[in-house]
């Protein structure tokens, strides 16, 4: 397949496979006829990148990911998501009390507490 086809494939636009393949995340195929031609492997290591990008590792980290799907270093693989999931604990923890917050802000400016709006005068004392 050609790359607009690969782009298609995983669900991301020609530039972001051009941007993997010079971060090493996707190898780019010799030219062929002219064009460079990818498979389904290639396909699949795409939709891989995009769905570790979307639980939240770096690319650096995917990279690494990649080179342990090789090895299979197990162990190492699980570190990593271990690591995954304590950030995604602390950024969940994190928007657990910002809409705390601002669950208490909105009930103060329904019951039309103090003068003027204490949503807007949270966010102008910050």
């Amino acid at each position: 397949m050609m790359i607009s086809a690969l782009a298609k494939a995983g669900g991301v636009g020609v530039e972001t496979v051009r941007y993997y393949q010079r971060r090493g995340l996707l190898a780019e195929p010799e030219r062929a006829g002219g064009a460079r031609r990818y498979d389904a492997q290639d396909a699949r290591r795409l939709r891989f990148i995009r769905s570790a990008q979307e639980a939240g590792f770096t690319l650096a980290e995917i990279g690494e990911l990649l080179a342990l799907d090789a090895g299979e270093d197990r162990a190492r693989a699980r570190e990593l998501a271990r690591a995954r999931i304590t950030a995604i604990d602390t950024q969940v923890a994190k928007l657990t009390a910002a809409r705390a917050a601002l669950e208490g802000l909105a009930e103060r400016c329904a019951a039309g507490e103090g003068k003027g709006c204490p949503i807007l005068g949270a966010f102008e004392t910050h």
